[in-house]
């Protein structure tokens, strides 16, 4: 809401993260966000074709969300394999009253990222495929170059444990801001940003 004056979301609590947000809208706010901060903006605000190249912020790759995610781990979850101790670490179906929680407010993964599974689902820049990885470069895969629907990663407040794993791979119409059918009703659905390393100091 400080970077573009307007927060779309159902639950408005501002310790909330932003939630029933469409794709477009979160690369709009990683534009403005780069803008504020003196960075170059990575998309292209009429075909929103990014430039991976930009110092600026934008949607992470599945594969960049991934990673992030696991934090070094090859397990199903950051943690280990054990369902049972997800609650100290996501909000999900079981332990979440309706609706997201303030981010920050369950354990971190290895690496000091938060709500990386439940909470919100989270927007990331691929096209969504199904068999991409049978066929992606082994190197920095970035989805195929066209398709319908992006990825969705994470699982949300409503979500099944499985759902909440690190490789669990979800979808949706850009153009929707909710998992649910296209109904804008639920709050299920945000993103986070990322950027590129600065170049070193010479």
């Amino acid at each position: 809401e400080k970077v573009t004056g307007a927060n779309p979301s159902k639950w408005k609590d501002p310790a909330n993260p932003v939630e029933q947000i469409r794709w477009a809208q979160a690369a709009a706010y990683c534009n403005a966000r780069s803008k504020r901060d003196g960075l170059t903006p990575a998309y292209d605000s009429k075909t929103w074709a990014c430039d991976f190249a930009a110092d600026g912020y934008r949607l992470p790759t599945e594969a960049e969300w991934e990673y992030a995610c696991r934090a070094g781990t090859t397990t199903d979850y950051p943690f280990g394999d054990d369902p049972s101790r997800l609650a100290r670490y996501a909000w999900f179906k079981r332990n979440k009253r309706r609706g997201p929680r303030p981010v920050g407010t369950r354990e971190p993964n290895p690496w000091g990222l938060h709500d990386m599974g439940g909470n919100v689902w989270e927007w990331c820049h691929d096209v969504y495929a199904e068999d991409y990885y049978r066929r992606s470069p082994e190197r920095d895969p970035a989805g195929p170059p066209s398709g319908k629907n992006r990825v969705l990663r994470g699982g949300c407040w409503d979500s099944r444990p499985a759902m909440c794993r690190s490789a669990y791979r979800n979808n949706e119409d850009p153009g929707y801001t909710d998992v649910c059918f296209g109904r804008d009703v639920h709050g299920f659905v945000g993103f986070r940003c990322v950027r590129r390393p600065p170049e070193p100091a010479k």
